[in-house]
């Protein structure tokens, strides 16, 4: 029996058309699954199923998800996160626990353009931001070095002037919501924080700005504030300019006082998942 599928061409690609056709005629669809991102069944006979492909190093699994969850779309994990999203797929293990206490979530990726001799990792702390009375989700992101323009031999720090050109807005305070970065979004899978996406290259989908060496547990708290107002506000400072505070509180302290010294960028980006 056909299937309610979304098989986005990325996916296409990678199955090939003649395993995406066999899909949507229902020859290798399940009917029934448990939508891997929120965890709750889902039917592909009855609702919009979109087919979500992660590929580690060696191998790929395909999955299935809700399409008002989740678009039909690759995810690039390590083989580390495969094989456990292969175990929670299963259910070998259940489905990964959230956070239990409201504390950051610190977590680094490499990235190109670094101006000093380690390689500059972006730090990510999730935390809830209070904006005109409403709490929103926000990602802080911080590299621990100077990030140079790729290409350049000057050395000097343009982590914010790269940022603003691909359309952060520069925050002189945090009393409003900044405006919505188009093409960009934050990415939750089987309820972790799994990635910044940003818009690929001209007809490609889009790729990880930043990515999680592991998925992220996220409080629930932060994960009912972002289904809330499905985005998430993503600020960003240059590096030593808020580091790995413990508490909310002290979080948002810095982030004043990075605004108030014209130190912090932000966007806010649809949330892909729940």
């Amino acid at each position: 029996m056909p299937r309610m599928l979304d098989v986005s061409d990325d996916v296409r690609a990678e199955i090939g058309d003649a395993e995406a056709d066999r899909l949507l005629a229902g020859e290798n669809a399940p009917g029934t699954y448990d939508c891997t991102s929120c965890r709750t069944p889902g039917d592909s006979e009855q609702e919009r199923t979109s087919t979500v492909l992660f590929i580690g190093d060696e191998t790929a699994v395909l999955a299935f998800a809700h399409s008002t969850c989740l678009p039909s779309q690759v995810v690039q994990v390590s083989e580390e996160q495969l094989q456990g999203a292969v175990r929670s797929i299963t259910g070998d293990g259940g489905a990964p626990a959230a956070a239990p206490a409201p504390t950051p979530s610190p977590a680094v990726q490499s990235i190109p353009g670094q101006a000093v001799p380690e390689p500059a990792v972006l730090g990510v702390t999730s935390g809830l931001v209070l904006i005109a009375g409403e709490l929103h989700p926000a990602l802080v992101v911080e590299p621990t070095g100077p990030i140079a323009r790729p290409g350049s031999t000057g050395g000097f720090d343009e982590f914010l002037t790269l940022l603003v050109e691909q359309g952060f807005t520069p925050t002189a305070q945090v009393s409003e919501v900044p405006r919505v970065l188009h093409g960009w979004s934050v990415l939750l899978a089987m309820g972790q924080l799994h990635a910044v996406l940003q818009p690929g290259t001209v007809g490609a989908g889009q790729v990880a700005w930043w990515q999680a060496h592991q998925p992220l547990h996220v409080t629930d708290s932060w994960r009912a504030a972002a289904n809330k107002t499905n985005s998430v506000l993503v600020f960003a400072a240059p590096a030593g300019t808020i580091g790995r505070q413990p508490r909310e509180d002290l979080l948002r302290d810095a982030l004043d006082k990075a605004a108030a010294n014209g130190l912090l960028v932000g966007a806010a980006m649809p949330l892909a998942g729940t």
